[in-house]
């Protein structure tokens, strides 16, 4: 087999479609495999807190009904709709991690988890700010006696949330990095 001759005057060869190969060393691949392990560990603790805080609010009738009060039912749909988004994106982190690439078009996926995150990630803190505020103002009445542990499971389901929104604030952190990375880079993350 004949080289070219700008091969063998030691000149790089010119570049043809079939040639161009993606060099990525073993320290940037295990970087990268950490940071989506990272992310795909966030997202778990985010799902987990968020289905935590959505199923004990939906448990708490003991006295009062839940559904009588409309931050509380704010609460479990936002965190209802977060663990399910944390869920899809734990299998978008999956998929990432196994296959080495975004189930969508990178630009898409990158755009696409920091604008989710950032508008989960409000939608979380605001549902649970109203709980935190309704559970305050019940805390005067008759609807949380001694004997009563509705105020106590709205207290929990309140917390959990707020737990979970910290992680999912900090997979935001995360994805605005891969976003900055991404404009500057051109890729999801500096390798």
């Amino acid at each position: 087999m004949r080289s070219s001759p700008a091969a063998r005057n030691g000149e790089t060869p010119p570049r043809t479609p079939g040639n161009h190969h993606h060099f990525q060393s073993t320290v940037s691949a295990h970087r990268l495999r950490r940071l989506n392990s990272l992310v795909l560990l966030l997202r778990l603790f985010s799902f987990c807190f968020s289905l935590a805080s959505a199923v004990f609010m939906s448990t708490n009738s003991r006295r009062s009904s839940w559904l009588d009060f409309h931050p509380f039912r704010f609460v479990f749909a936002a965190n209802a709709i977060v663990a399910v988004y944390s869920l899809v994106e734990m299998a978008f982190s999956v998929f990432e991690i196994l296959r080495g690439t975004t189930p969508l078009p990178e630009p898409l996926q990158v755009w696409f988890d920091f604008a989710h995150d950032q508008v989960f990630a409000y939608l979380v803190l605001v549902a649970e700010g109203a709980g935190a505020a309704e559970a305050r103002g019940l805390r005067g009445g008759d609807t949380c006696t001694a004997g009563s542990s509705f105020c106590v499971q709205a207290d929990v389901a309140v917390a959990l949330g707020f737990v979970g929104f910290f992680f999912l604030g900090c997979a935001a952190l995360v994805s605005g990095f891969r976003v900055v990375c991404f404009m500057i880079c051109g890729s999801r993350f500096n390798l």
